[in-house]
């Protein structure tokens, strides 16, 4: 990988719908150098995929939490993961070391829906305890590592 494949992913992550013919444009690259490059990205794993992002604004989910969880123990993980796995507002979890057992992100529409959620994860079997914060806003969100510039 050069500093002309981080510039045709950096084009990506702008607008995964960014065509072959208008990346050869803004990298001075002829279309088939491009998807020739694509297909190199693509056959190497580094673009895992192509997707949108929803506003989730414009789906009246204005509320953002980040909720903590500690299992009483690991034969509850099953469980719990199958729980968590088919929740649409539940859109993050990850495993995690140290004082909880998992993270959650979540959005939703308000404080009551929110409620049901919080007690729908409290109510798994094995959820010892649970500490949710509230986004207020926010500052950064990229959806995916932004790769540099490699220097020779």
């Amino acid at each position: 990988m050069d500093n002309i494949d981080i510039k045709i992913l950096k084009l990506l992550q702008q607008n995964s719908r960014v065509t072959a013919s208008e990346i050869s444009t803004q990298i001075n690259l002829s279309i088939p150098a491009v998807g020739d490059r694509l297909k190199k990205l693509d056959n190497a794993g580094i673009i895992e995929k192509y997707t949108i992002i929803l506003n989730a604004k414009k789906f009246n989910k204005d509320l953002m939490i980040i909720t903590f969880v500690s299992l009483e123990s690991p034969k509850f993980t099953d469980l719990f993961i199958n729980t968590i796995l088919v929740d649409n507002e539940i859109v993050e979890c990850h495993y995690l070391a140290g004082d909880y057992d998992y993270v959650l992100k979540i959005i939703t529409e308000s404080t009551e829906s929110l409620e049901r959620i919080l007690n729908k994860i409290k109510n798994i079997p094995g959820v010892q305890k649970t500490k949710t914060t509230v986004s207020l806003s926010t500052i950064k969100n990229n959806y995916s590592i932004i790769p540099s510039e490699i220097i020779n």
